[in-house]
């Protein structure tokens, strides 16, 4: 799913790809329901990946986990 890079950040899609980011911070907000920690506390995060994100996003919309580790990033970009 393309990114509409005029519509305001969806904190629950990945800003890259547009896929589905399984933020768990986003779904307890959503449900009121106590998460495990997110899956992105425990990964490093290649830095094309991080440079990519449009600057509306940033601090908005986490990256889903291919593109976190730069596989999203590498097609995204090709």
């Amino acid at each position: 799913m393309p990114v509409d890079p005029c519509a305001p950040p969806d904190p629950t899609r990945c800003p890259l790809c547009g896929q589905p980011n399984t933020c768990a911070m986003e779904l307890e907000k959503a449900t009121g329901q106590p998460q495990p920690p997110c899956w992105c506390t425990r990964v490093t995060f290649d830095p094309a990946a991080l440079a990519a994100i449009p600057a509306e996003a940033r601090g908005l919309a986490c990256l889903c986990s291919a593109c976190a580790a730069g596989g999203g990033v590498r097609q995204r970009l090709s």
